[in-house]
């Protein structure tokens, strides 16, 4: 008998004898009657349960294996939508803005995000299933981010999220710079300190402009310390700071009512030649202006003078409140007379606070005189002027006497 099986299976040679020894060896056959070798006809081509003795080791090996859930269910797919003409008309012509000498992938990744729907999976499974079909560039990336910015889709934010997870993106300081201010526009502050975190881990330092990003933001936050912090950082940077990195700071002490400091850095910037931007002046006046601080509000309107900007009426407007609110209305009533002078119209807030001053000290025919002058030089008063005026006349009783007055001169000019 076991010279029959010798010669039934010498074509396969001695490896296959040796694993079958093994195999009997290892499973150790108690019944050696209902063994194949002792039928050798019964040996067919069927599918059983004898298998090579690796291919045990390794069934035996995860017998005990423990699934998690994770493993035991598909991972989940994004389902590719197919742009046909079924597309609303919005998204049709948002699709037609679509520059035609874009690459081909990303034409296609930025059709998926027009016509996205939450239907078809998420953002990450979408952008994910992009790389691993377009294999893009980092060039691609910066297509698509470019024209989802102009297109001002809202989708922007979460494509930019995902591509600094991706390789082929090859994401430097700049792009999570650019993270970082997303985030601190939408308040979101713990997201962008992980983002910084994350931008450390991977090697990158912080330059100025990163350290100026989050100066703003935490002026923002209302956390002058951590503000304070990082722009002292910046400064052990040993690169001199620009006009952005002063102005985020001035910011940070004009929103925590630090005013003198915010003035003191503007002095520390004019020494070096590097001028506070309009918006930053602006703000350090109006902050002065509402307090009633009018010397600190004029030191600010000649800083703005000083920085070669041409005030204008709302910029003058609040110079002249910070005079009205301390109870100079000599003061506020020159500044008028100087906006006049320098051929700027006076919008209605300007002359209401004119008359506003003149009200505060009672002096009726004085606020005649000025909007007798005004009439005469073809100003016209607004709402809010004309509000003010009624109230006060209708407080001294003297409505009637007023409109006389007016009607006479009136028909005298």
């Amino acid at each position: 008998m076991m010279g029959y099986f010798s010669t039934s299976i010498s074509c396969l040679g001695n490896t296959f004898f040796m694993q079958t020894e093994n195999v009997l060896n290892t499973y150790k056959f108690p019944v050696w009657k209902n063994s194949i070798l002792r039928n050798p006809r019964g040996f067919k081509l069927i599918k059983s349960n004898f298998r090579p003795l690796s291919m045990v080791k390794s069934v035996n090996e995860g017998e005990n294996k423990e699934y998690t859930n994770e493993e035991k269910e598909e991972k989940p797919r994004f389902r590719w939508l197919k742009i046909d003409f079924n597309i609303s008309e919005g998204q049709k012509q948002t699709i037609a803005q679509i520059p035609p000498k874009m690459a081909n992938r990303c034409q296609a990744l930025l059709k998926q995000i027009i016509c996205f729907s939450p239907e078809n999976g998420s953002i990450s499974l979408m952008m994910a299933a992009w790389v691993k079909s377009m294999n893009p560039q980092r060039a691609d990336w910066l297509s698509v981010l470019k024209e989802l910015e102009k297109l001002n889709r809202p989708m922007y934010f979460e494509v930019l999220e995902h591509a600094l997870t991706e390789e082929s993106f090859e994401a430097n300081v700049r792009d999570y710079t650019k993270m970082i201010h997303c985030y601190a526009k939408q308040n979101k502050l713990q997201e962008a300190e992980n983002t910084l975190l994350v931008m450390k881990n991977r090697g990158f330092i912080c330059d100025q402009v990163t350290l100026t990003t989050l100066v703003h933001m935490y002026s923002k936050a209302g956390n002058l310390k951590l503000a304070e912090e990082s722009f002292e950082e910046m400064k052990l940077l040993g690169t001199p700071l620009d006009r952005r990195s002063y102005g985020s700071m001035v910011m940070a002490y004009i929103r925590s009512g630090m005013l003198d400091r915010g003035e003191s850095l503007i002095r520390e910037m004019e020494a070096q030649d590097i001028y506070a931007g309009r918006e930053v002046l602006k703000a350090l006046l109006r902050a002065y202006s509402m307090i009633g601080d009018s010397r600190g509000a004029q030191r600010a309107f000649d800083a703005i003078q000083l920085a070669g900007i041409i005030p204008d009426v709302k910029v003058c407007g609040l110079l002249i409140n910070a005079f009205v609110m301390a109870g100079q209305t000599h003061e506020a009533v020159i500044t008028f007379d100087n906006l006049r002078k320098a051929d700027l119209e006076p919008n209605d807030k300007c002359v209401a606070l004119v008359l506003a001053a003149y009200e505060k000290e009672n002096k009726l025919n004085n606020a005649l005189n000025f909007l007798i002058k005004l009439e005469k030089d073809g100003v016209m008063i607004g709402k809010e002027a004309s509000e003010l005026l009624a109230r006060w006349f209708q407080k001294l009783g003297v409505v009637e006497e007023v409109e006389h007055v007016l009607r006479d001169y009136a028909s005298s000019a």
